[in-house]
C-alpha cells in the first residue's frame, strides 16, 4: 500500500514499484506532485498503485469554471436534466468556485460553501442536490486524471448533528377527498370553466404528476384507465418539451368509470406546438403580446392623448366617454390601423406551472392570492361557495372571502394525497407502485404482481370515496356554480351519476 510522506509544507505520495522499491507520484512532465493534505497524498499513492503503478497527476492550472463548461458540453442527457445541471452550475457553483484551480479545491472549501448556501436560506435538500452535481463534475475530473481525489465526497454521517433528521424537509401538505372536490370547484370558479375541475380531480384520484396531466393526450383516455406515455416539461426558455415521464415511468393507471367519463367529456384540442390532441388546454391568452406585430392598445392611447382605460371604454361602446374624446380615439384607431385581438383570440395551448399555481391553485387552496402581501380572493357569497369578483374595486364590491382548505398544499401534494387514499383503502403495495410509476427493486416486489381483482377493488374504493364527498358537498349546498359539479349534485340519486350496482353497494354499506 502507498503512503503519504511529509516534506516541509507539502505531502508527497509514495507507492510500491514492481521491483519492491517505492516511487513518488509524478505529473505528466515528470515532476513530483506536491499534495496539500496527507489524505490527498495517501489517496494518490493508493490509486497509482492500483492503476498499475501509473503516476496520478492533478491539474494545478485548469480553473473550475473552464472544466465545468467543458464537462457540461460533454453531457448528452434529457433536456430537463441538462437544464437542471445548468442552473446548479451557473447559479450556485460558479459564483464560488469559478476562478479556483480544480486541484486547489479542498473538502473544507466544499463544506464551507454548503454551509454558506444553507445560511443564505436555501433548503438542505436543495444544497444536497447542488453538492451532488459538484460531486459528479469533480468525479469526472478524477477519472480524467485532473485531480487525485474528489473533495466533494462526504463520508457517511460526517458533520451531522442529529442523524438523518436534520436533512429531512418539512412534511408534505395533503388533503382529504372532500378537500380535493372543494379545491377543484374553486379552481373552476377562478378560471370560469369546467376544465380545471376535471384536471384537479384527476390529479387527486390518479396521483399523476403535473407534467403528465398537462401532456395527457386524448388517445390515451380509455373507459377504465389512462395511459401515461408522455409529459410536457416546461423549460426555462418557456418551451414545453414533449418527453417521457420522469424516470421513464410509462404506465397504465386504472381510473373509476366516473372519472373516465369526466376526462372523455373534455373537448380535446390539437396544439400548434406539438401537433397532438391534448385533453387539457391553457386558461389564459398566450403570453406573446409583446412579440405581436402591429399597433397595440397603448399605442392608440398615446396617439389620442388618453388613457388605455378610455380606449378600452370606446372599444366596448360605453356611454361614459364624451363624444369629442370618442371621435379622437376612433381617429387614432383608423390612423394606426389598430385591430383588436389581431394576433389571436384563442387561449394558450397549455397551462404554465407558475401561472396555474399563482392564479388558480394557491388561491383555491388558501383563499388568498400569493405575493409579498397576500390578499384575500374577493367573492360574492351567493351562490355557495361564492363567485370571484374581478375588475376595478373588486374588494369593495365583494361581500365575502374564502377560508383556507389546505394551507401549504401544492399540485404535487395531490400525488401524496392519492397515495394516502390508497393506503386507507388497503391497496397492495405492488399496485400502489404501479399507479404512481414507482419502481421497487426488492425481492418481495419481484415476486408480487397486480391482478384485475386488485384493480377492481381500488376503483370501487375510489368510487365510494367520491360518492361520499359529493354527498357531503350536497349537504353544504345542493347546487354549484360549476356546471359539471352542479350536474353531479342534481343527478346524484339517479343511475346517470353512477352505475346502479355501485349505488346499491353504497346504500347497503351505509344502512
Amino acid at each position: 500500500m502507498g503512503y503519504a510522506e511529509k516534506r516541509g509544507d507539502y505531502w508527497r505520495a509514495r507507492y510500491k514499484l514492481d521491483s519492491g522499491k517505492y516511487g513518488t507520484v509524478q505529473d505528466a512532465n515528470g515532476a513530483k506532485v506536491e499534495f496539500r493534505t496527507r489524505r490527498e497524498a495517501k489517496k494518490g499513492a493508493d490509486e497509482a498503485e492500483v492503476k498499475g503503478l501509473r503516476p496520478v497527476a492533478p491539474s494545478v492550472r485548469m480553473r473550475f469554471g473552464n472544466w465545468a463548461n467543458a464537462w457540461y458540453e460533454r453531457q448528452d442527457l434529457a433536456a430537463s436534466t441538462m437544464q437542471n445541471y445548468r442552473r446548479h452550475i451557473e447559479e450556485h457553483l460558479l459564483p464560488t468556485f469559478e476562478d479556483r484551480e480544480v486541484g486547489s479545491i479542498t473538502s473544507a472549501d466544499v463544506d464551507a460553501w454548503a454551509k454558506s448556501e444553507r445560511m443564505a436560506g436555501y433548503a438542505d435538500a436543495s444544497v444536497k442536490t447542488w453538492r451532488a452535481t459538484l460531486h459528479l463534475i469533480l468525479a469526472d475530473a478524477v477519472d480524467e486524471g485532473l485531480i487525485v481525489a474528489n473533495p466533494a465526497t462526504r463520508r457517511r454521517g460526517r458533520g451531522k448533528r442529529a442523524g438523518r433528521s436534520r436533512s429531512r424537509g418539512p412534511e408534505k401538505a395533503i388533503t382529504n377527498v372532500l378537500g380535493v372536490l372543494l379545491l377543484a370547484e374553486r379552481a373552476a370558479l377562478l378560471s370560469g370553466r369546467d376544465d380545471e375541475f376535471t384536471a384537479l380531480v384527476t390529479l387527486g384520484f390518479t396521483g399523476t404528476r403535473w407534467g403528465e396531466v398537462v401532456g395527457l393526450e386524448a388517445q390515451y383516455v380509455r373507459p377504465t384507465e389512462i395511459r401515461i406515455e408522455w409529459q410536457l416539461y416546461e423549460l426555462d426558455t418557456g418551451e414545453l418539451h414533449h418527453c417521457p415521464p420522469k424516470d421513464d415511468s410509462r404506465r397504465t393507471v386504472v381510473v373509476p368509470a366516473w372519472l373516465s367519463g369526466l376526462l372523455r367529456a373534455q373537448t380535446a384540442k390539437t396544439c400548434g406546438c406539438h401537433g397532438r390532441a391534448y385533453v387539457f388546454s391553457g386558461h389564459r391568452p398566450p403570453n406573446g403580446s409583446v412579440r405581436q406585430l402591429g399597433p397595440k392598445l397603448v399605442d392608440v392611447a398615446r396617439r389620442a392623448g388618453v388613457s388605455t382605460g378610455t380606449v378600452s371604454a370606446v372599444l366596448n361602446n360605453r356611454d361614459s366617454v364624451a363624444a369629442a374624446t370618442r371621435e379622437t380615439v376612433v381617429q387614432a384607431i383608423a390612423d394606426l390601423g389598430y385591430v383588436r385581438n389581431a394576433a389571436s383570440g384563442d387561449l394558450a395551448a397549455h397551462w404554465r406551472r407558475s401561472g396555474f399555481a399563482s392564479w388558480l391553485f394557491q388561491p383555491a387552496a388558501t383563499g388568498r392570492y400569493p405575493g409579498r402581501n397576500p390578499r384575500p380572493v374577493p367573492i360574492l357569497g351567493e351562490p355557495w361557495p361564492g363567485v370571484p369578483v374581478r375588475g376595478r374595486n373588486a374588494a369593495g364590491r365583494a361581500d365575502a372571502c374564502w377560508v383556507p382548505i389546505a394551507p401549504g398544499l401544492t399540485p404535487h401534494g395531490l400525488r401524496h394525497t392519492y397515495k394516502t387514499m390508497m393506503i386507507e383503502l388497503g391497496t397492495p403495495p405492488v399496485l400502489m407502485d404501479e399507479q404512481l410509476g414507482h419502481l421497487d427493486g426488492s425481492v418481495q416486489a419481484r415476486y408480487s404482481h397486480t391482478t384485475p381483482e386488485m384493480r377492481r377493488k381500488l376503483t370501487d374504493g375510489l368510487t365510494d370515496l367520491w360518492v361520499a364527498a359529493v354527498e357531503a358537498r350536497a349537504e353544504i349546498s345542493p347546487r354549484s356554480p360549476v356546471g359539471v359539479l352542479d350536474e353531479m349534485l342534481r343527478t346524484r340519486s339517479s343511475p346517470k351519476f353512477l352505475p346502479t350496482e355501485i349505488k346499491r353497494r353504497v346504500r347497503a354499506s351505509s344502512s
